[in-house]
């Protein structure tokens, strides 16, 4: 099977104006820079194009379709998700083990609880963990950050609730690196990003950063604008590698990876690998969450037409990435909507729209 995406965007700009226009406005109303935007329907790449500039300046550079992004929380679903999927299929990794058989560390004698956390509760955000701590004021090096990571305390007993947890994350990637013997960078490389003939990487070369959108003018951590290195400043002081964020890409890049997924897997995953991670967890009632991806729910991101056996994922700098399995129709949207902060919030209203734009002019096809 050939598995390249077969370029047809030569209709782009009549048969996604309403979507392309809706882009132009957004920027036009600051509500990011810059942005790319990539459509796929049946492997046919139908769209493929840059929007606006780095910053909101008007001699900073133009953003191009082959621009790279900060793909931020992208990085969950693409690396290490991915990095579960295949140590599953190797057998060298089972969902429902015990965190702590794993990773003993994760253990804690005054909280029996986490001795109940499984590898499937931290992909699918039900441990009970919290969604955020600022590991980086108390911790700096990969080591430190990490030993931070697992000292975190449940705030709900496993299972209890789904609540969206990057610290989840960042020990589920331990935890892979631990099992595989090799680091997430090193491993998603070699296994996911070559054979797929992806541009995606962990930390580009410093040579490639002033190609990439800046994404915040971080004046309380780093003190510098952010360009080229991760956003996340709990993944920036580890040195740009996390199970939660630290992956960059094109939009074409991370279209390519949807599409392997809308394939099935081909050529990197079995077919029931893929639906056994794309499938939304049946607990906690009221759960969004499948293994390491979200799927529909009202009010989505997704907009109103994606069907119920879609499957995305948001970033924090203005990524997203929808996959509409029944279709097989994929969305790639990549901005800075951080820049200059990351007050402004009108992406959320932003995104459905422009899905809704997409899926509009793909109807009948």
């Amino acid at each position: 099977m050939d598995t390249a995406l077969v370029e047809r965007t030569g209709e782009q700009e009549r048969r996604f104006a309403r979507a392309f226009a809706l882009v132009d406005e957004a920027i036009a109303q600051k509500v990011f820079p810059g942005a790319a935007l990539a459509v796929t329907l049946r492997g046919a790449l139908l769209a493929w194009r840059g929007f606006g500039r780095f910053t909101y300046e008007a001699d900073a550079p133009p953003v191009t379709r082959e621009t790279v992004w900060d793909l931020a929380s992208l990085t969950k679903p693409i690396a290490t998700t991915s990095m579960a999927m295949l140590l599953c299929e190797r057998g060298k990794l089972r969902v429902d083990t015990p965190v702590v058989e794993l990773l003993p560390e994760f253990a804690d004698g005054r909280d029996l609880r986490r001795e109940q956390v499984t590898v499937r509760m931290l992909l699918a955000h039900s441990s009970g963990l919290p969604a955020h701590r600022k590991l980086y004021l108390e911790a700096q090096g990969r080591e430190a950050v990490l030993a931070a990571a697992r000292r975190v305390e449940l705030e709900a007993a496993p299972m209890e609730r789904a609540e969206y947890s990057d610290i989840g994350f960042v020990i589920l990637g331990e935890l892979l690196e631990r099992v595989a013997g090799v680091g997430l960078d090193e491993f998603c490389r070699n296994e996911v990003f070559e054979p797929l003939k992806s541009g995606m990487t962990f930390v580009p070369q410093v040579e490639e950063q002033k190609g990439i959108p800046p994404t915040v003018n971080d004046l309380t951590y780093r003190g510098r604008v952010v360009q080229g290195e991760v956003n996340d400043e709990n993944a920036s002081a580890m040195g740009g590698v996390a199970g939660h964020a630290g992956l960059f890409g094109d939009a074409r890049s991370v279209a390519a990876f949807a599409g392997c997924m809308l394939r099935g897997g081909e050529p990197i995953f079995d077919p029931d690998t893929v639906r056994m991670f794309t499938q939304r967890e049946a607990r906690p009632v009221g759960s969004s969450r499948t293994m390491g991806w979200d799927t529909p729910s009202a009010p989505s991101q997704s907009g109103t037409r994606f069907s119920a056996g879609s499957f995305g994922h948001l970033g924090y700098t203005g990524t997203s990435l929808w996959c509409d399995s029944e279709r097989r129709v994929c969305v790639t949207l990549l901005t800075n909507r951080t820049w200059p902060d990351a007050g402004n919030q009108a992406i959320r209203e932003f995104r459905p729209r422009v899905h809704d734009a997409i899926a509009s002019a793909l109807a009948g096809e």
